[in-house]
Parts: C-alpha cells; sequence; structure tokens
C-alpha cells in the first residue's frame, strides 16, 4: 500500500494511493497515518479493504509528511561507502547517530527555506524507515518485521551549521524545512529488498545524485537493532539512513550549495518522488 497524508499543513487526512494512481479517502477507517496506524493490525485491516469503494479525492491536492505525529527523527551520517570517500571521511566503525528536530518536517513537494545566515544549505536523498512496532534489544535477523514501511527522506543540511557553529551535526540538520519526507508511505509487503533500491537527486534538472542502498555500510536490519540498543523504538519514529555520493559539499574543483530559485527532484525505487523548491527565509 501506498498511504498519505493529504490537505493543509496541520489539517492532513488520510488517504492511499490505488494502482491507478488515484488518491483515496481514509478518513472514515483510519483517522491519521501515525505511529498509532501503523501497527500489524491495522495495516492488514487496510489492505483488506474494497479500495474502489473508497471515495476518489479530486483535485491537485497537497501532500503532508507521509507519517504524522513522529516521535522521533534519527539520522544515520556517513552510512555509504562512496559518499564517506568524496567527503575524506573515514568508514565509522559503528552508526553514525544524529537527530533532526521534528519542526523541520514538511511534505515531500513543499518549498526548502534557506535559513538567513546560511551559505552552504546542501540536498541528501535517503531511504527513510518507518517503525511499526515498540523495538527494543532486536535481532539483526528480526529486525526488518519492526518495520511499518519505507519513504523517501531529502536530509537538507547546512553544512556550515553542521560543522562550524561548535556543536552537533544537528545544528546543521534541524532547520525549518529541513525534512521532506514522502510523498507516500510504501508498506514493507511491497518492498522485497531494501537493500537493492537505486536512489537520484536532480538539481535544475541536473543529475547530481546516483546510488543504491546496497553500498550501505550498514544495513536497514543492522540500523534498527543497533538503535533498538541503545533506545525504544516507538511506532511512526522514523530512521533516515545516509546518502549516496554526490552531496554539494563534495562536488570539485569547489563545493556547490543551495541558492534560491533552485528546484531539487529526487526520488527511490518503488518510494516515488519528491520535488521541493527553494527560497531563502525573510
Amino acid at each position: 500500500m501506498k498511504l498519505v497524508r493529504y490537505g493543509k499543513a496541520g489539517e492532513e487526512k488520510p488517504g492511499l494511493i490505488d494502482d491507478a494512481g488515484n488518491l483515496r479517502d481514509l478518513s472514515r477507517k483510519v483517522k491519521d497515518i501515525t505511529g498509532g496506524t501503523l501497527d500489524n493490525k491495522t495495516l492488514k485491516m487496510l489492505r483488506s479493504l474494497d479500495v474502489k469503494k473508497l471515495k476518489k479525492v479530486e483535485g491537485k491536492q497537497r501532500l503532508g509528511p507521509c507519517v504524522g505525529d513522529i516521535g522521533k527523527f534519527l539520522c544515520i551520517g556517513l552510512n555509504y561507502s562512496d559518499h564517506a570517500a568524496e567527503t575524506g571521511a573515514k568508514i565509522p566503525e559503528h552508526p553514525i547517530l544524529f537527530f533532526k528536530a521534528n519542526s523541520a518536517i514538511i511534505g515531500a513537494n513543499d518549498t526548502v527555506s534557506i535559513p538567513r545566515k546560511s551559505k552552504s544549505t546542501d540536498w541528501e536523498v535517503e531511504l527513510g524507515v518507518v517503525i511499526g512496532r515498540k523495538a527494543k534489544y532486536v535481532a539483526e535477523k528480526d529486525a526488518l518485521k519492526y518495520v511499518a514501511g519505507y519513504c523517501v527522506v531529502n536530509d537538507v543540511s547546512e553544512r556550515h551549521f553542521q560543522s562550524q557553529l561548535s556543536g552537533q551535526w544537528t545544528k546543521g540538520k534541524s532547520c525549518d524545512t529541513f525534512g521532506p519526507t514522502g510523498p507516500w508511505l510504501v508498506t514493507r509487503d511491497e518492498i522485497k529488498d531494501p537493500q537493492n533500491l537505486d536512489m537520484w537527486l536532480d538539481v535544475n534538472g541536473k543529475r547530481r545524485q546516483t546510488g543504491n542502498t546496497s553500498t550501505m555500510i550498514f544495513t536497514v536490519a543492522q540500523i534498527i537493532s543497533h538503535l533498538s540498543e541503545l533506545m525504544t523504538l516507538h511506532p511512526g519514529d522514523v530512521i533516515s539512513t545516509g546518502t549516496p555520493p554526490g552531496v554539494g559539499m563534495g562536488m570539485k574543483p569547489k563545493p556547490r550549495y543551495l541558492k534560491p530559485g533552485d528546484v531539487m527532484e529526487l526520488s527511490i525505487e518503488g518510494l516515488g518522488t519528491q520535488k521541493q523548491k527553494v527560497k531563502r527565509d525573510k
């Protein structure tokens, strides 16, 4: 299933995308797409519905973040071997963890804002993993059973804030609008292997990132298992699993960063496409 949340920001309704690409309303079946509706029982109920009997939503609709009321937004850094190489970083021994503030989360096609003092705002296409069951001390072999589904995340990053403001990476990752998530949540039964998904990102129509989740240093299962040893993962938590090469900071002979008017377009195989226009905060 492709689960979505549509409508004005803060007023999103639950829905799904049918096989023909139509948006169908789910508001009579569930209140929202959140951690409270991502359990196996509810997902099984939704799969059993006769989609053709659900109300078709007409007209162009804004798609909000594909999960509402996200508890934790956890991110893994330097998790692609080829990306680590382009930044000159060593391969990490354990997953590098940072958090993205929930106030950064926006819809897949909403506008991304460059902060007032930013000169180094960058792009990062990433596979998002949405937790569906409470997970604590989970074995790697069982880890994918705790996944509700997958989505596209653009881990927008301000590199100066990230590395030069005397703090952890979170400073450069948590600015408002730095977390486009969606367009939809694809349930795990439709993704046979999360470690074999093509991904790409364009800026102004030029390909900047091309990769595949097969080059992850730590797999989705390894990440979930590791994090569950450090903290309890709850339904609705989102894990952004790292980015392949081609980010602006790694470009030669000098870095290339986002500017007002730029357009980012990004996609992961089977998970849909995002498109964001860039503006500067006033």
